[in-house]
């Protein structure tokens, strides 16, 4: 093992000792009993029953049959989670032919930012996360389930379904993947439309013609933004079946994958004499496992927000520093977009997740000691699935990249370093996603222009004030301020700046999530503006330096002058309508970014 991953896992594991040993002890006395169903009262379990045939009622009924719940995040509206639509009954047939029963347990809500994207809608994007959270505990808290099948995808979903699956350690749990969809036009075709539509030489219509031929069938969107980062780190933490993570929808092996998914968890159980549940495979090996993977591929700046509060739900205390010390040691071994050109059917044509897998192995940045839902030890996710007449089987994966353009061995990095840098200084502390930004990009020092709304930096592009460097501090947009949400719609517009020559940056409490791109964003910057956070006191033409190099946020202004200053108010009215007013009370308990920007946080304090 390499020295650094070891040092951050035992570090990780000592500040942990006291929580996780809570939780575990919490989890373990949960599943001591065997099946809960067993001791429900006759009134209860006939309530829980009354919905299904006859065959099921009857093996219900005998303690050695599992019930698998079944949590999905289906709509019909997103296309990541329509393929989901047909998951449940071939999951029931996948469990009816082993003797056991599925039941549909619960639905979550399932938002995209894609849509909701600089729109009032985004602004419950964060907070839906744990709404999802909430929403899967509902469906796990009747105590009729052996095991439970999570069926999520996107942005927020997987992040909420594992907090909730987490706060129900005691079942083991499978994640089922609905795969992404299939390639459509390039990624530098859309980004070069967009870019194109916000400088006024194309038109809505060319717009929405490229955006639709890129977002054109059912499955994830192929860029590596948030969703197939939730996908790569669920297989890398051993909670996918091997190889599972980007396979197509409405094909043959991802159809086989499901009914496997749905069959492996019963081996999971109690009653099969190999309990293994999800609690006590998300300890704090595999949480380093993610971490390391995350930074390899340049992945989703979300997560350092998703990690630490999928962290606490398992009573581990995940910081920063614990990502940005990994980082300085984890080679980048992919370029998917934003980070490249490609998309992820391209990372999985040039060998994919067993191929990665491998390679961090071998250079001793993962932990192979671990538990999977797969069995023992990570080295079972170097292979990966395929039909052998019509028979699911696993091979071993490719021990060389097919397109190093895309996916790289260790010793051929594209870098020496992972894509995630944690940005400290007199503003506070926050994240960068550098792995997409040139290294010429990383350092701007100019003048402050600040905003407290996207579309007033939109409408200063518009208007030639903005021909210039500069660092937009765009501000309250902090999880207690308006929920966090993303801020792409500035994007087009900095990187028509950035491309005319101009230095610029961006500085801001709120976050961009996985399509970070091409310019220098220090992000999730804590303490936020809404709670008297440094960027609340900053004025337009003060001189900021952003050093994605050195991972320094600075305000150059006399410290006596800054303190004297009075902060400015956050805006008016922005949390009404939308429905945004019914989540005032999950503002007010957000923690802040770097501990998950979670309203449970508090809460899990009694574990301690």
């Amino acid at each position: 093992m390499h020295p650094r991953v070891l040092e951050v896992t035992e570090r990780l594991i000592a500040r942990s000792r006291a929580t996780r040993q809570a939780y575990l002890a919490l989890i373990r006395d949960a599943a001591s009993d065997g099946p809960q169903r067993g001791k429900l009262q006759c009134a209860n379990f006939a309530h829980g029953v009354a919905g299904c045939g006859t065959d099921d009622k009857h093996n219900l009924r005998m303690m050695n049959a599992a019930n698998v719940a079944i949590v999905s995040s289906y709509n019909d509206m997103l296309s990541a989670h329509q393929p989901y639509e047909v998951f449940p009954e071939q999951i029931k047939r996948a469990l009816r032919e082993i003797g056991s029963v599925g039941q549909f347990a619960g639905g979550t809500p399932a938002m995209c930012d894609g849509v909701t994207q600089g729109e009032a809608g985004m602004e419950l994007s964060l907070p839906s996360r744990e709404v999802i959270a909430l929403s899967t505990a509902v469906a796990l808290s009747h105590n009729m389930f052996d095991a439970a099948l999570m069926l999520g995808i996107c942005d927020k979903i997987v992040p909420g379904l594992m907090m909730g699956a987490l706060r129900f350690g005691h079942l083991p749990t499978i994640f089922v993947p609905g795969g992404p969809m299939v390639s459509g036009i390039s990624n530098k075709q859309k980004a070069d439309v967009r870019q194109r539509y916000a400088e006024g030489k194309a038109s809505r219509e060319e717009l929405l013609e490229s955006e639709m031929k890129s977002y054109h069938s059912p499955g994830t969107c192929t860029f590596y933004g948030t969703a197939n980062t939730n996908q790569l780190l669920m297989e890398v933490m051993g909670l996918h079946l091997p190889g599972a993570s980007f396979v197509n929808p409405n094909t043959p092996l991802r159809d086989a994958l499901t009914h496997e998914a749905a069959q492996q968890v019963t081996r999971l159980t109690k009653q099969s004499g190999a309990f293994m549940p999800i609690g006590e495979i998300v300890d704090e090996r595999v949480l380093v496992n993610s971490i390391v993977a995350l930074h390899a591929t340049g992945g989703s700046t979300n997560h350092t927000l998703h990690m630490p509060a999928i962290a606490q739900a398992a009573g581990i205390q995940l910081t920063w520093q614990d990502m940005a010390d990994l980082s300085e040691v984890v080679p980048t071994l992919s370029h998917v977009y934003p980070n490249g050109k490609a998309d992820i059917n391209h990372f999985q044509a040039a060998g994919g997740m067993s191929f990665l897998i491998r390679e961090l192995l071998e250079a001793g940045l993962l932990h192979e000691d671990v538990n999977t839902v797969a069995g023992r030890g990570l080295s079972r996710y170097t292979q990966e699935p395929f039909l052998d007449n019509g028979k699911l089987v696993w091979r071993d994966g490719p021990i060389e990249s097919l397109d190093e353009n895309i996916l790289r061995p260790v010793a051929r990095a594209f870098s020496a370093e992972g894509g995630l840098r944690v940005m400290e200084g007199n503003l506070g502390r926050g994240v960068m996603k550098v792995s997409a930004v040139a290294p010429e990009h990383q350092i701007v020092e100019a003048p402050a222009v600040v905003f407290q709304d996207q579309q007033d930096l939109a409408d200063a592009f518009k208007a030639g004030l903005l021909e210039k460097d500069f660092v937009a501090v765009m501000r309250f947009q902090g999880p207690r301020s308006n929920g966090m949400p993303e801020l792409h719609k500035m994007t087009p517009f900095l990187g028509v700046l950035q491309d005319r020559g101009f230095k610029v940056a961006l500085v801001t409490d709120g976050r961009m999530s996985g399509a970070s791109g091409k310019i220098p964003a220090a992000i999730h910057v804590s303490p936020e503006a809404q709670v008297g956070g440094a960027l609340a006191r900053v004025l337009d033409g003060d001189i900021i330096r952003v050093d994605g190099v050195k991972g320094t946020l600075e305000l150059k202004v006399d410290a006596a002058e800054f303190a004297a200053r009075e902060p400015a108010k956050g805006l008016l009215g922005n949390n009404v309508g939308t429905g945004r007013e019914l989540f005032a009370f999950m503002r007010m308990a957000f923690s802040s970014a770097e501990q998950g920007a979670s309203a449970f946080t508090s809460a899990l304090e009694t574990l301690k």
